[in-house]
């Protein structure tokens, strides 16, 4: 109810990366020039409670939702941290939601996207 609410049912973004980047959850590369690079982190421009509550929902949702399971376990076998997964396993959630919103399809856990892979 919250998200639907925030994003003004899904009306204010064209894109699920422009939801994510409006939630805070996307990544930001840190670098000046060829001397400073850092770490890639989350932009936490975004929207606070937003994030706060995906994050809350992404610890049900790597255990139970298949696509979210598989970035989970992708992730953390690459030897990564959990919380970065965690961070993923949100991403991937909004989209999800956006994507049902924007097609009026209910979700499927079983539904495999036609579109092509680059």
């Amino acid at each position: 109810m919250f998200l639907i609410v925030i994003t003004d049912g899904f009306k204010k973004f064209e894109t699920a990366s422009q939801l994510c980047s409006y939630a805070g959850i996307t990544p930001t590369i840190r670098e000046s020039g060829s001397s400073v690079r850092g770490r890639a982190r989350i932009s936490k421009v975004g929207n606070r409670k937003l994030r706060n509550l995906l994050f809350l929902c992404s610890f049900s949702a790597y255990k139970h939702n298949k696509g979210c399971v598989a970035i989970f376990e992708r992730i953390t076998n690459k030897g990564k941290s959990k919380k970065l997964a965690l961070i993923a396993v949100s991403n991937k959630l909004l989209k999800q939601c956006f994507a049902i919103a924007k097609s009026g399809i209910p979700y499927d856990a079983g539904h495999v996207s036609v579109l092509k892979v680059k």
